[in-house]
């Protein structure tokens, strides 16, 4: 190396710049999904919004996504919180450790099992009509993610139980019918018992603005790809842990809390991981 480089690289002005990059406020990572829309209670403990489901994005059968979850504290205080291959017809650790659970007859075991039993959750897009906690919300398309309560509202409408009510296909921008969101709070839990569809009608008038607005919605697919679930194997490795601290392998048990700590691959649980999962759950329980 030349002396000029040397000198120049060995710039005092030029290593403090550095540091000071280094030491500055490190932006914090968010984990929010802003596409996804999510619904606020008022003071009294109730919420309420006007939503219009949309049609399936060109290219995709379903205006809706399926998927089935897994989330869970284990007796090592650990939490498992994956999706399940069941969603994508694979077997999945967690529903056969769940059977065979079950089928030991025993009550303590059977408890256990539906403490651990997969979470049905459903992804559609939709046009906020009304958010009266979030009005910047109103006349934009979001993803919303719902659970079986809703979806069970949904496929009422289609398949109505009387004579006398006619089927509405409520993903029809034409022949729809706007959805009133109302949630209570019941024992603790979000209730959406007193949801309900308005009369059938046009989302708009002017077929353009129609066109428009469909268009903004978004791909379900990614959902349901197989880069959205981890491998069988490595589900049962993060499941062992959760578990008992140990990852099996075949007929060996390794201790990951042994003196001799074996390399993994599965990143340690941080607070701000802790705090994140949390999180997560307790959305998982509004649901």
């Amino acid at each position: 190396m030349s002396l000029e480089n040397i000198r120049k690289n060995n710039s005092l002005d030029k290593l403090l710049g550095a540091v000071q990059e280094e030491n500055k406020p490190q932006e914090k990572k968010s984990y929010t999904d802003e596409r996804l829309w999510k619904p606020e209670l008022d003071k009294s403990g109730n919420g309420y919004a006007v939503l219009r489901f949309l049609p399936a994005v060109h290219g995709e059968e379903l205006p809706w996504a399926k998927v089935y979850s897994h989330a869970f504290q284990g007796p090592t205080g650990q939490w498992y919180i994956e999706n399940s291959l069941t969603t994508v017809n694979q077997k999945d650790p967690v529903s056969e450790y769940n059977t065979a659970l079950w089928n030991t007859g025993a009550e303590s075991d059977k408890e256990i099992a539906r403490k651990q039993k997969r979470k049905l959750q459903y992804y559609s897009n939709v046009y906020v009509v009304t958010d009266p906690k979030n009005p910047h919300n109103e006349g934009k398309v979001f993803l919303f993610r719902y659970g079986k309560k809703i979806y069970d509202k949904l496929l009422a409408a289609m398949q109505p139980e009387f004579q006398d009510e006619q089927p509405v296909n409520p993903f029809d921008p034409f022949s729809g019918a706007n959805f009133k969101l109302k949630i209570r709070k019941v024992a603790g839990f979000w209730n959406y018992d007193t949801s309900d569809f308005e009369s059938s009608s046009k989302l708009f008038e002017d077929e353009a603005k129609v066109e428009a607005v469909c268009q903004k919605a978004y791909a379900l697919k990614e959902f349901t790809a197989a880069d959205n679930f981890k491998s069988y194997d490595e589900l049962k490795t993060r499941l062992d842990i959760v578990l008992s601290g140990k990852t099996v392998v075949g007929n060996v048990a390794e201790d990951i809390q042994s003196e001799t700590p074996v390399e993994s691959k599965e990143a340690p649980i941080t607070k701000s991981q802790d705090d994140d999962t949390m999180n997560y759950f307790e959305k998982l329980a509004n649901q």
